[in-house]
């Protein structure tokens, strides 16, 4: 099982388009995208072009792998425009060891509270848009970083493939 992961597109259709060239060459069986998919937020400046009707456009195309999560900046109007469902909290996926990886974006379930896991589950969230890779307390915590907006200098994403996790970058 190969899965690619990525968070806070925020409509950026260039860095949509990275991310699309990334998903060919990698190959995935399933893209998880953690939220944030197509509006800026108030918050944050915008992001290299900004165009989200072609950023729903090119994750629609790849509707059939995509697993997505509501991010803060997600609202009903964009699962009106995206043809694979957005709004949930979370998801769970089980790898080929029926190992738990809970998906969710990091503002309702955070990593400082994260909702009770077994040990040896992965918590993948979003949210900060800097990259993270670390276990506590017998769950490991990944976090891509962010495809369009990145706070740690990088745009990027992560792969989980023969039950690793690996961050990778963009640019």
């Amino acid at each position: 099982m190969k899965l690619m992961v990525a968070s806070d597109i925020h409509g950026s259709a260039f860095w949509c388009r990275k991310l699309g060239e990334m998903l060919e060459r990698e190959s995935p069986d399933k893209l998880i995208l953690l939220g944030d998919l197509l509006y800026h937020g108030p918050r944050n400046p915008l992001p290299d072009e900004y165009a989200p009707k072609e950023v729903a456009a090119m994750l629609n195309d790849a509707r059939e792998l995509i697993v997505a999560v509501r991010g803060n900046c997600d609202s009903e109007v964009d699962q009106m425009v995206l043809a694979f469902p957005c709004m949930a909290d979370y998801a769970i996926v089980l790898d080929e060891q029926a190992r738990t990886i809970f998906c969710t974006h990091g503002h309702v379930h955070t990593p400082e509270a994260p909702p009770a896991l077994p040990k040896g589950s992965v918590f993948l969230s979003g949210h900060t848009h800097v990259k993270t890779h670390e276990e506590r307390d017998g769950i490991l915590y990944v976090n891509p970083g962010s495809v369009s907006i990145p706070k740690d200098g990088s745009h990027s994403y992560a792969v989980y493939e023969d039950g690793a996790f690996a961050l990778k970058t963009l640019s």
